[in-house]
């Protein structure tokens, strides 16, 4: 299969006719074969008997029934699972994403692109509960992790199959998708895409999502300053905690001697004190963390590196394929 479309659903049910007649067709003049994976998360209408009865009806329509709600992330990774296609387009299902960009998104991955992230530019959503908090998450996203794009949040993206095939995503991580793939050496772009008003059921997210949101990208910058080199991380915590500790004394010591105050009448010794017990709980514990990432490198078998290619001249003996892990 060329192409895979993943497409999470939850209490979609009035919706999905018109979606399914979008997307056959912005497919069918494709030259590329294409597979649509519906994956219901559980839903209390009548979506999944929507879905099964197209499903019966069109060979290129699949459809897979989660046990009960897991959330949209887990939802779009049992997509990801079981899609076969070259390409992956995850897509929304409440008719906001136009399937007629499919496209456009093919073009753009075929200038030498792997991931290429739909940017909403001109989003139909509400302007102070949905447009102006995704544009500062956005911005402090990519501020922190260095991928630049305007719209994390924008489900309709690109994908080539290597890049996320080894991506297992958590909790709320589905945002993130184009900085692991950037992990894995992917070159990654964005593309202005449609954004149309909602028609039916209603919008799944609000203000609350933010402080997820704050949340995943904590977990995200720790991984990535962190995951393969824990003690540089703590470490540098702990030692600037201890030096902080030393200049907290030093400043005590200099009331005492120069201000004449007692060191029991000011709380700096007990505030030096506890800084430098902090310094040496954060060196035990990227002692403790460095130990663990170690033990989960070894244990997947897992080398903390990516290789593009590799080219030898043609005499050249064979590599082993048991590669050696540092």
């Amino acid at each position: 299969m060329d192409i895979s479309v993943v497409i999470p659903v939850y209490n979609e049910a009035d919706g999905l006719p018109s979606l399914i007649a979008l997307l056959r067709d912005a497919l069918d003049p494709l030259p590329q074969t294409a597979e649509i994976i519906f994956v219901d998360d559980g839903s209390a209408d009548a979506s999944a008997s929507i879905l099964e009865d197209f499903a019966r009806a069109d060979p290129r329509l699949h459809v897979i029934r989660l046990r009960r709600n897991y959330g949209q992330t887990a939802a779009m990774m049992a997509g990801f699972q079981h899609a076969t296609g070259d390409v992956i387009i995850p897509m929304d299902a409440d008719g906001q994403n136009d399937p007629h960009d499919i496209p456009r998104l093919l073009e753009k991955l075929a200038e030498g692109f792997d991931v290429v992230s739909g940017w909403r530019r001109d989003r139909e959503d509400k302007a102070l509960s949905r447009v102006l908090p995704s544009r500062i998450a956005n911005g402090l996203i990519s501020y922190v992790m260095g991928v630049p794009l305007h719209d994390y949040g924008c489900t309709m993206k690109a994908y080539r199959r290597e890049v996320i095939e080894d991506v297992r995503l958590y909790g709320e991580m589905h945002r993130f998708i184009p900085i692991y793939a950037a992990w894995e050496g992917a070159r990654v772009t964005e593309l202005p895409v449609s954004h149309h008003p909602r028609r039916f059921g209603t919008s799944k997210y609000g203000l609350g999502r933010i402080l997820r949101v704050l949340l995943d990208l904590f977990t995200l910058f720790f991984i990535d300053r962190a995951l393969d080199r824990p003690m540089q991380f703590f470490g540098k915590i702990g030692v600037g905690a201890f030096f902080l500790s030393v200049l907290v004394f030093l400043w005590a010591l200099g009331l005492r001697f120069f201000a004449h105050t007692s060191l029991i009448q000011t709380p700096l010794p007990l505030l030096a004190a506890t800084i430098g017990l902090s310094g040496v709980l954060f060196l035990l514990l990227g002692v403790l963390a460095e130990l663990t990432t170690r033990t989960y490198f070894e244990a997947r078998g897992k080398a903390p590196y990516k290789i593009r290619s590799v080219t030898r001249h043609a005499d050249a003996a064979p590599a082993s394929t048991d590669a050696r892990r540092w």
